[in-house]
């Protein structure tokens, strides 16, 4: 009983500091839940000093993805990218060249290009070693750009955005190849199976679909789900999807594990969330013999579950972080979290005695 306490004044407190958007900023607690053998252990004490890095954004952090191995590329709504040295805390290099909003950022790790999308209906491509504007503009699209994503040889660019088309682009030439429109078909994240020629897309349709690249045809859509479909990622061995879905106050806010393989069916729901998950990516093997994966929500809350179970392992409240929007593995024991109200978190995964998340900067 005493833990079931904890965790309901946990959730609580995350949710009526997400209703405020976190405005009482100072002074902030993170409170830790950790999964034992057996069971949960509730813990509530205050974690290590917090450091505070320069700021990469001057407003929400709306999108963050690891670039090379002490380096990320975020967006914002300041409408700025930015390559920031995680490790360091200092930023390496802004870019300038968007009317609006930076809505998503994408790359291949290890390269030295980089992508943007944005509310100006436009994707543009950048350079690290190169000036402070974009090499390469994509234009095409009719509304905002909410899909981005790379193939894995970096020689394709695929993007979809809220008027229902996917496009597929020539990186070198700018140009578009294919453009592919359904009905209703908003479009709120995309990412490319590794080693394969498909791209798995969300939808606000409730649908995930995954697309031929080579002639940007659907080549399945999976059963639907009951709310909005916000993101969606792809395990390394390119087996396994997960995507996660909007909700308010328990109402939806799960994320599901599909099967890529022969079935393609739903394999796993993963609940707890109270509000909204805006992302939910794999996290590396290395962490131990289970695979696990890491959601992040408009809840203030990071979780860590098992993937085979079910379980959740670990999670942190972000208190006064506002909704949390982008996650990143910037290496095999540290997150990177993009929130609204308080930039980019750095957290730290231990799995020296069970699973537990910290927080260690932000920026």
């Amino acid at each position: 009983m005493p833990e079931m306490l904890s965790t309901i004044h946990c959730i609580a407190r995350a949710a009526l500091i997400c209703n405020t958007m976190g405005k009482l900023q100072s002074k902030i607690n993170h409170s830790t839940s950790k999964y034992r053998a057996g069971g949960y252990m509730e813990e509530n004490s205050p974690v290590k000093a917090i450091q505070q890095y320069s700021p990469a954004h001057t407003d929400a952090v709306t999108s963050v993805a690891a670039l090379k191995s002490d380096l990320c590329v975020s967006g914002g709504k300041d409408k700025t990218v930015v390559i920031y040295n995680w490790r360091s805390g200092a930023v390496l290099k802004r870019f300038l060249g968007h009317e609006r909003e930076v809505t998503k950022v994408a790359c291949v790790f290890e390269s030295n290009r980089f992508f943007s999308a944005s509310r100006d209906k436009t994707v543009m491509m950048w350079e690290l070693s190169g000036n402070s504007g974009p090499s390469q503009h994509f234009p095409g699209h009719d509304l905002v750009v909410t899909g981005l994503a790379v193939s894995p040889d970096a020689s394709q660019l695929c993007t979809g955005s809220r008027d229902n088309t996917i496009c597929k682009w020539d990186i070198e030439t700018g140009e578009c190849l294919c453009r592919t429109a359904i009905s209703r078909n908003l479009v709120t994240h995309l990412c490319w199976v590794p080693g394969e020629p498909y791209i798995i897309q969300t939808s606000e349709d409730k649908l995930i679909r995954m697309w031929d690249s080579r002639e940007l045809q659907v080549a399945h859509t999976f059963p639907g789900k009951q709310h909005i479909q916000t993101y969606c990622d792809v395990s390394h061995d390119g087996r396994y999807c997960i995507s996660s879905s909007n909700g308010f106050a328990g109402e939806g806010c799960e994320a599901t594990l599909w099967d890529l393989r022969q079935t393609r069916n739903r394999v796993r729901e993963y609940k707890g969330h109270f509000q909204t998950i805006a992302s939910c990516i794999f996290l590396p093997k290395s962490l131990g013999l289970t695979p696990v994966i890491a959601t992040s929500s408009h809840d203030c809350m990071v979780k860590i579950w098992n993937q085979d179970t079910g379980a959740c392992l670990t999670t942190l409240c972000l208190e006064g972080s506002g909704p949390l929007a982008s996650l990143a593995v910037c290496d095999s024991s540290a997150l990177l979290c993009a929130s609204f109200n308080s930039g980019i978190h750095l957290l730290r995964i231990n799995s020296a005695k069970g699973l537990e998340l910290q927080e260690a900067a932000k920026f």
